[in-house]
């Protein structure tokens, strides 16, 4: 499976649901210049966020919504 076929469009997205998981999302990849990639990971586990989502926005920021 190659990036494009794995990545969906915009109108193929569904409405953001969960508030919570996007501020942790986004404290946590704010928090990478600071302390690294490792910590903002274990801060997500910590929280419980699902692995696929953290991954998904620490390690492919392209990938993230933007809303």
């Amino acid at each position: 499976m190659n990036i494009d076929s794995a990545t969906t469009t915009l109108a193929e997205r569904r409405p953001r649901t969960d508030m919570r998981t996007r501020d942790l999302v986004n404290q946590a990849v704010a928090s990478v210049p600071t302390l690294g990639l490792q910590r903002a990971a274990e801060f997500l586990a910590a929280m419980g966020v699902p692995a696929e989502i953290a991954v998904r926005a620490l390690v492919y920021p392209n990938r993230r919504r933007t809303n």
